[in-house]
């Protein structure tokens, strides 16, 4: 991997410092009541540069949304040998719930974060999207995987099987902190909640895209 030069390190702090400075503004003021104006104000630059970074101000709250597209296509792409694509998700999923990762909400602070989204149609929209998109990318590895046909629909049936686990998940984790439970806490129920999961999936879901080498 080349190294990172100067120009693309001052580009990331940039952008990194006008998202954190966005966050802040959203969790004590709410999504809605913060304008780019703002934000670029309190980042000092320009309205112009913040644009240049984040298209949208819902991209400033979500600004992270890549990777999250990305986990579950990366959970299929890297299942073991003999292994299947919802079976690995259900392996990565557990891990993380037994961790009490951050990266699923297991944090002190969570609920701030769901409240924000909670009064905020912009952003509930922007969500739903995201989760159609990452519906989307699991069922195309699945296909590149699997070797699908074009029109077979098993790729797109089992994607959003799996793309269901992640966001009930994630869906019961934020009501849980909204509500003021303890992460360790609500692991372990999270950990109950995916075995009732896991067994409402077929056979035909669960032995999908085994991985033969």
């Amino acid at each position: 991997m080349a190294a990172e030069g100067l120009r693309e390190r001052k580009k990331r702090r940039t952008r990194q410092n006008i998202s954190d400075i966005a966050t802040g503004l959203f969790l004590e003021r709410g999504f809605d009541a913060v304008t780019i104006a703002e934000i670029a104000e309190a980042a000092e630059v320009s309205v112009n540069t913040v644009y240049n970074y984040f298209p949208a101000k819902e991209d400033l709250f979500f600004d992270r949304s890549a990777g999250l597209i990305d986990r579950l296509p990366r959970y299929v792409r890297g299942r073991d040998k003999g292994e299947s694509a919802a079976v690995a998700v259900l392996r990565e999923l557990r891990a993380q719930v037994e961790e009490v990762s951050p990266a699923i909400g297991l944090m002190d602070g969570y609920d701030r974060f769901m409240r924000v989204v909670d009064g905020s149609s912009a952003l509930k929209a922007r969500l739903a999207h995201l989760q159609q998109e990452v519906m989307r990318a699991v069922e195309r590895t699945l296909r590149e995987e699997t070797g699908a046909a074009p029109g077979d629909p098993l790729p797109l049936l089992v994607g959003s099987q799996l793309a269901w686990l992640q966001r009930t998940l994630m869906e019961y984790i934020g009501a849980q902190m909204v509500a003021g439970r303890a992460p360790a806490e609500v692991s372990r129920e999270a950990l109950a909640l995916l075995d009732e999961m896991e067994d409402l999936l077929g056979e035909r879901v669960l032995n999908y895209a085994v991985k033969n080498t």
